[in-house]
């Protein structure tokens, strides 16, 4: 459950940190906030404040991302692995079944067929010619 929760905080946050990111004015423009020349989100007052918010949130990223592997590495149980599905494997380095190494009498081979025979008073184009 705090497992679960702590993954919503970190996903909340990774948002937040993305959007201000994306709002910090950058050399070439960016998604810079327009506002009044003084106060709070002047150029310089916006400017501040939004790197202190980038700080504080990517230092609470990268402690919900340690806080979450040791959380996965302390809750971990070991599974079973379901082979219901699995095929027979062939060793490793096998061709047709036979591995590397061995060899096979090699397999008889067929008769030739018998030659069709040709069409004495037949054309190119199979039609009988008179």
């Amino acid at each position: 459950m705090l497992f679960k929760f702590l993954v919503v905080v970190q996903a909340l946050v990774g948002a937040a940190m993305i959007g201000v990111i994306l709002m910090q004015k950058s050399e070439g423009g960016g998604l810079g906030v327009g506002g009044s020349p003084s106060g709070l989100m002047s150029a310089r007052g916006a400017a501040d404040f939004l790197t202190r918010a980038t700080s504080v949130l990517a230092f609470l990223f990268v402690t919900l991302s340690i806080a979450l592997a040791g959380l996965a590495s302390v809750n971990h149980t070991a599974g079973t692995i379901d082979d219901s599905l699995s095929t027979p494997a062939r060793p490793v380095g096998s061709d047709n079944g036979v591995p590397l190494g061995e060899t096979t009498a090699p397999a008889a081979t067929p008769a030739p067929a018998e030659p069709a025979k040709p069409a004495s008073d037949a054309g190119s184009s199979g039609v009988p010619i008179e």
